[in-house]
Formats: C-alpha cells, structure tokens, sequence
C-alpha cells in the first residue's frame, strides 16, 4: 500500500472502549490540570528561563514566553479538538496517523522522541544542578556532568550518575500505576506552585528599574551579534529556547485512553493548564530579570540560576533559596514522570499499530501499565541524561514539540474536510485561521533555533526513516490490507 495509508476512524474510536488488559480510566480534569501544570512548571521555568534572557532576549524573556504562549494557544486548541474527538493513547502521532497517513504519523512519533524521552533527560541534568547546589556544590564534578563539559577549574564530567538515579526511580513510579503516579504528582504540584508564587511575592520588592533598561538587548553587545541575540530577533530565540517549558500540556492528550469523561475532561486539562502556567512564567520571568541583571545568567548564575538570583540580590531570604531549591527538584520529579509517561504511551500507540516490536505495548498483568516500554525507555533517557550536556537536550526537545505542533494544525485543517460530519465534543475555533497562525508561530520559532540544532534533528528523522523502512513499513498492521479489510479485523478484536 501507499506511505499516505490511514488509519481508518472507525479503527481507531473502536479501540476507544476499553477492555480487559487494556489501559485503566482513572483520570477526570483535575487530575489532567495538575497533569499539565506538573509537566509545564520546571526546568522551563526554573532554568530556561535565564538561558532564554542571558543568551538572546535580556528582559525581555517576558515577550518570548508570550511568543511561546500564542503558538501553544493555538496548537492546544487544534490539540483539544482531538483529544475530545479521538481520546486514545497516542497524542499527536495517532491524530496524524488518521489524518496524513502512515509515513507522516512515523515521522511525528520519531519527533515526540526529542519532546518526551529528551525533555526528560533535560529535567534529569538540571535535578542534578539544584542537588548540587542544595548540598553546596559537595557533589563530584565528574559524576554530575557529562564527559562533554569541564568545570572554570578545568575538571572534566564523567558520567552524571545522578541523573539515572532520578530516573530510575521515577520509571518504577510509573510501572506501579498512572493513578498512583497522578496522586504524587498533584502534591508535587501543589509545593511548586507555591514556592513560584512566593519567589514572585518576595521577590517583587526587590526589582530593580535598572535591570530592565534596556528592555531588549541593543544591537553591538558582545557576544549578541547575531540578528536572534538582540532586539526582537532575540525575543523569537528566546521564544524558541523558553518553548521547551509549554510542552507539558499536550502531555495531556497522550493519558486520554486513561480519561474517565475525555470529550469534556480533555479540553479543560489542556487549556487550563497552559492559562494557569503562562500567567504563571510572564510574572516570574519579569521578577527574575528585575532581581538579577541578565548578563550574570550567562556566567556566574548560570547554573541553579533562581537560588543565585536570591542568595546575591535578595538580602535576607537565603531559606526562599533553599525551599526553591527543594520545590525545583520536586518540581523537575513530577516534570520527568509526565515526560516518561507521555513517552511510553506514545510508543504503546505505536506498537499497537504494529510500527514498533510489541514488547512496547505489553501490559502488566496487575498493574496495567506499558512495563517493559518504560524499562527501555529508562535505558534510552538515562544515556542522555547520563552523557548529554543539558543545553543540547533542551534545544532537541523544544524543536520536536514544535514540529509536531505544525502537524496537530495541518492536521485539524484536513480533518475538517476529511470527516466534517464526526462528533466533536469540542471545536477549535476559527478554522483554518486558528491553525494556520499556530503554524506560522511554531515554524517561526523552528527557524530561531541555532543550526546545531536544526542540523542535528534532521540526522534524527533520517535515522527515523532508516527504523520506519526496515522494520515499521512491514510490520504495520495496515500493510497488505485493504482500509475495509482493516477495519473489520479491528472491529472483531
């Protein structure tokens, strides 16, 4: 058959209905909101937040999370539309399976890799940092960086073993159940946002006028020559660069075989918790550039940024520094469980389709959940995490998400003339404006990221070709079939 082979919508909402060994509904909306807030308030915040303003935007970090605000807007809610339409493991992968076809659906589930399994291994690196400066930089430098790093003293990383004890114990978090995994992630959530909230109160009265003039870095600083360094080409890099700290809300859709209500839940998890956290980064991001000018996040502030900021420009609150340090390691844990689980349902989707060996979608037998893919998932993101530098992981994730929020909207747009007459419990408005716009913003950011990284996620989708020709065109279980064929194979399981 074609590389455009779909799935036929009637397979795949036959699937919806769960039965026995198949996935347990124990998630309603408040469940998803924290989901959402557990998995968008991190290291997004907490660290590239003053990567974004000391590399391109200066203080105007608070325009870039804006930016970043408007393309996820307009990707959640082309994401929303599906996630009530079609509530079935899989998030963007499985909308573009129905929609675009098999090869596009490939390509978009290759790209979750960077978002999920990287974006974990992101949180993993930067759970070290803050553990580090929790201990006062006691930890050994060589078993706390990668092999790719050397201290201002000249020590080189070894091996950052701290990163694969964080993430091995959150895999087994993860095995023993989503219910039991959203019950710890709803009191992470809780702690977190309000160490945030405090950070902003606190830290409000120490803002200095000074620090955000000028607002946007001038043309003809050093090191900022570059036209995404300065102005407002350094708002879209910094949009670019923040835009990893929004992914946790599409998050969401990929636990919708596990939603009790999805048509209803869905959405409001979704939206709700990107409102929720956008308000959330524009004040903080204005209260962390006026405490501490952005040139120090590009040196001595660069690592544990937020506790820096407070031990040298918040005279007398050195216990806020240390309860955010707690609340950040929290925070990243809850971050990394909802990366993880997004991961393994992605790749559950996948293996069902017959595109991944079935092993990815083996289910305990007692508690329910995609065991041996999280085992292997753990080996994948604890090599990164173990011997990746944390700015390499985090540009990888931003620009996986953001193509495969290009895709959600292509894909919203030929739904609407593929299948005008489904339900749809909930509709993104102003189509196709809406989706086009959300095109335009996340393929804008696309283009402000640094070539590395552009040029190393193309070698990643080459490699994802080579995997999707040798092995996933000819165990797909559309192949050899006809749509007819597949649909009453399907319907009979």
């Amino acid at each position: 058959m074609s590389l455009s082979r779909k799935k036929p919508l009637a397979v795949l909402l036959s699937q919806v209905a769960e039965h026995e060994g198949g996935l347990k509904r124990s998630l309603t909306w408040p469940g998803l909101i924290a989901l959402g807030i557990g998995a968008i308030i991190g290291a997004g915040l907490f660290v590239r937040t003053a990567a974004a303003s000391g590399e391109a935007a200066g203080p105007a970090v608070v325009l870039s999370f804006i930016v970043a605000a408007t393309g996820c807007l307009f990707a959640g809610l082309c994401y929303a539309e599906f996630a009530a339409m079609i509530p079935i493991a899989g998030s963007a992968y499985t909308y573009a399976y129905v929609t675009m076809g098999e090869l596009v659906a490939w390509v978009i589930g290759w790209a979750l890799i960077l978002e999920y399994a990287l974006g974990a291994a992101t949180l993993s690196i930067a759970w070290t940092e803050y553990l580090n400066k929790l201990t006062g930089g006691k930890l050994p430098y060589a078993w706390t960086h990668s092999p790719f790093e050397t201290s201002p003293t000249g020590e080189h990383g070894t091996m950052n073993i701290i990163a694969v004890g964080i993430l091995l114990l959150v895999t087994m978090l993860l095995i023993k159940g989503t219910s039991e995994s959203a019950k710890v992630n709803s009191i992470i959530v809780a702690i977190k946002v309000g160490i945030v909230i405090a950070f902003i109160a606190v830290g409000w009265s120490f803002i200095s006028p000074a620090n955000h003039t000028p607002f946007m870095i001038p043309e003809g600083v050093p090191g900022h020559e570059s036209f995404f360094q300065h102005g407002w080409g350094g708002v879209l890099r910094g949009a670019g660069i923040v835009f990893f700290a929004f992914i946790g809300f599409d998050a969401v859709s990929t636990a919708a075989q596990e939603t009790k209500n999805p048509g209803k839940d869905m959405p409001i998890g979704i939206l709700g918790s990107l409102a929720v956290c956008t308000l959330l980064y524009i004040t903080f991001g204005w209260v962390l550039t006026g405490v501490s000018p952005y040139g120090e996040f590009l040196t001595s502030g660069k690592e544990a940024s937020v506790a820096y900021a407070i031990e040298h420009h918040m005279a007398g609150y050195s216990w806020l520094a240390t309860a955010v340090t707690v609340a950040i390691l929290a925070g990243f844990t809850s971050v990394m469980l909802v990366m993880l689980l997004g991961q393994s349902r992605v790749f559950y989707s996948m293996s069902n389709d017959g595109l991944l060996p079935k092993l990815f979608s083996e289910v305990h037998p007692k508690f329910r959940t995609p065991y041996k893919c999280n085992w292997v998932l753990f080996v994948f993101v604890g090599i990164f995490g173990a011997f990746i530098p944390e700015s390499v992981a985090g540009d990888l994730t931003s620009i996986g998400t953001l193509f495969a929020f290009v895709l959600v909207c292509i894909g919203v747009m030929i739904m609407r003339k593929t299948n005008p007459s489904q339900a749809r419990p909930f509709r993104t408005p102003l189509v196709p404006i809406v989706p086009i716009l959300g095109m335009i913003v996340c393929g804008t950011m696309i283009l402000s990221l640094d070539r590395f990284t552009q040029l190393t996620a193309v070698v990643w989708m080459l490699i994802g070709f080579v995997v999707y020709f040798l092995y996933g065109k000819a165990h797909s279980r559309l192949a050899g079939k006809q749509v007819g064929d597949a649909v009453r194979a399907e319907a009979t399981d």
